[in-house]
């Protein structure tokens, strides 16, 4: 369990989302105006809660829209956006065959139990998701401070599973936290997740 506080965000609203638009691991998908609304949100939230210039390492999936809702973000805090570190392990869910395919075109799309995306056939399975975020963690466990973690809604609610020892879903075959809508932002400390912000997007996907 690492020793410093993990601040987990959801991505504001992009033009996919709206859309209602699979976009999984695809690279940029910008922001919408409702998106860069959530992200100023979340800021001035993170901002109350932690002041400005606060001690805390910026991460970021690599993904044009977690990068852009980041840069925003730090503004609100007093910090550099190009001091974080992007790592394509925090990206979302590669979707496969159905990614930029409409909801509608492909059918029941989301898993009723969990709330969260049914993979593609020929997609990203949620072990997989598992196991590439095991490998961030890993790696930067021992990182001693806080740190602010920008990314997607179905890899956010799985590595919050994760870092919380959240139970598996049998219909997923991993642990996954609760969807939360875009624009949103928990704390983890010590394995228990509390939610600072929760934003006014569409959840799960």
């Amino acid at each position: 369990m690492r020793q410093g506080r993990d601040f987990i965000a959801r991505h504001g609203e992009t033009v996919f989302n709206a859309a209602r638009r699979l976009q999984g691991d695809a690279p940029h998908t910008p922001l919408t105006r409702a998106g860069f609304a959530q992200a100023d949100d979340m800021g001035a939230a993170l901002a109350s809660h932690l002041g400005r210039g606060p001690a805390l390492d910026l991460w970021s999936s690599s993904a044009g829209r977690a990068l852009q809702t980041l840069a925003i973000v730090a503004e609100h805090i007093g910090l550099d956006w190009h001091a974080a570190r992007a790592d394509d392990r925090l990206v979302e869910i590669g979707m496969g065959s159905w990614g930029g395919r409409y909801y509608a075109e492909v059918g029941p799309v989301i898993d009723p139990a969990s709330g969260l995306l049914i993979p593609a056939p020929d997609g990203e399975t949620y072990p997989q998701i598992v196991a590439r975020l095991a490998s961030w963690l890993a790696d930067t466990n021992d990182d001693p401070g806080d740190r602010l973690i920008i990314m997607h809604g179905v890899s956010s609610c799985v590595l919050r599973g994760v870092m919380t020892g959240g139970p598996v879903w049998p219909s997923l075959g991993a642990p996954a936290a609760a969807g939360l809508p875009q624009g949103s932002l928990v704390m983890i400390e010590r394995g228990v997740e509390t939610i600072v912000h929760r934003g006014r997007g569409h959840a799960p996907a």
